[in-house]
């Protein structure tokens, strides 16, 4: 069996575009899925892919350690950095796809067997609106609260949001208070029994990351996440040891030499390891093998298109330490015309259910695919209210 062809088919989903990757053997009818979407770098991670089939046309497609160790390995920068990992990713969902249509089994099984039942999922609420944090903090709490009755309503039990405000390095109460105002009002509209988790987007420096930490320690969120940038592990460590509230982070980080550092720092309970962007399904089982050695449970970050969120959801269920999958429902309109899932999910509870196709058992509607073509993203900017630059 021989790879033929490595392609890319990208479908706009508004503030991102899919970027679905083909692998076509010379088995009749036999091709893999994947997924390299990355946004607001569509056309390198198109390149990327382009790049890396120069390596791979013509091996054989079963052999996915090895070819993964090609694409990583054989050109002098190795495979680090976002589009490298994100392109490997996208071939690499798609030789597990292959692996498993070949041998008749879906992917969970060829890395040991089912060890759950069934995947829990949770929904993102979104932000704030900038020009609303300070003037209507009220209203802003408000809108949070029917958000969160809303997550419920559709059956979520766990849900997450971002009410930590875009700020400078160092900022005064106005801030923190708004965070708190909004966490509390969604815990007061929802209850005990629901799963609320804040994500800060890493929009923090270290310092203000402990001090949000520790102003919403009180509403016993079931993770506090990217307190602030990666690049200060060792302020989110300082902020993993202040607070009882779990710390998660990972998202951004791009290989298991990166998560290595976390693990060494103990910097986080709980890892999100974005299977389309840190080298695919087979660099995602040694991260989360390494996290299961230092006591570290996983969330995969999963805000991508319909393939992303099906090996997300097959990795869960091979993966002992695995704890919960982002869920994206509400993004397009047209999710559901892009792709016939295999897993079946259960609307009160949000709960996924193993698929009994083979591969990652999501088939792909080409032709839905050409009805929403490429559109250019629109990059986000933010500054500070004096003219700085400002993470958003």
């Amino acid at each position: 069996m021989k790879i033929v062809k490595i392609e890319t088919l990208l479908c706009n989903a508004r503030m991102r575009n899919w970027v679905f990757v083909k692998v076509t053997t010379d088995q009749p009818g036999l091709i893999g899925w994947g997924e390299a979407t990355l946004e607001w770098h569509t056309r390198s991670i198109v390149g990327a892919v382009e790049d890396l089939s120069q390596l791979l046309v013509g091996e054989d497609p079963r052999r996915v350690e090895h070819l993964w160790q090609i694409m990583y390995r054989q050109h002098f920068w190795h495979g680090n950095g976002i589009v490298r990992g994100t392109a490997i990713a996208g071939i690499d969902l798609a030789l597990w796809d292959i692996l498993g249509k070949t041998l008749g089994v879906p992917c969970h099984e060829l890395w040991g067997g089912r060890v759950r039942d069934y995947v829990r999922l949770y929904c993102h609420l979104g932000g704030g609106r900038m020009e609303d944090f300070y003037e209507t903090p009220v209203n802003e709490a408000k809108r949070f609260a029917d958000l969160a009755r809303q997550a419920v309503a559709d059956g979520f039990t766990a849900f997450k949001s971002m009410p930590v405000p875009e700020q400078m390095m160092i900022e005064g109460p106005k801030p923190v208070k708004f965070a708190e105002a909004c966490v509390a009002a969604m815990r007061e509209a929802v209850g005990e029994s629901i799963d609320i988790m804040v994500d800060c987007h890493a929009r923090p420096s270290p310092r203000m990351g402990l001090i949000f930490a520790k102003a919403l320690e009180p509403y016993d969120l079931y993770f506090f996440e990217e307190p602030c940038w990666p690049e200060h592990m060792e302020g989110i460590a300082e902020v993993q040891r202040a607070v009882k509230t779990p710390i998660a982070t990972g998202e951004r980080l791009c290989s298991s030499f990166a998560f290595k550092q976390l693990f060494e720092l103990r910097a986080a309970s709980i890892i999100q390891p974005d299977i389309t962007h840190c080298g695919g399904l087979t660099e995602a089982r040694r991260i989360a093998a390494m996290a299961s050695a230092y006591g570290v449970a996983l969330a995969p970050h999963n805000p991508q298109g319909p393939v992303s969120t099906a090996a997300s959801i097959e990795f869960g269920f091979a993966t002992p330490n695995y704890l919960i999958c982002e869920a994206v429902h509400q993004d397009v309109p047209w999710r559901d015309e892009i792709v016939n899932w295999g897993f079946t999910v259960e609307k009160k509870g949000r709960r996924a259910f193993p698929s009994r196709r083979p591969g990652l058992g999501v088939e792909i509607n080409e032709a839905a695919i050409a009805r929403h073509p490429f559109e250019q993203e629109l990059p986000r900017r933010s500054f500070a209210p004096d003219g700085a630059v400002i993470d958003w």
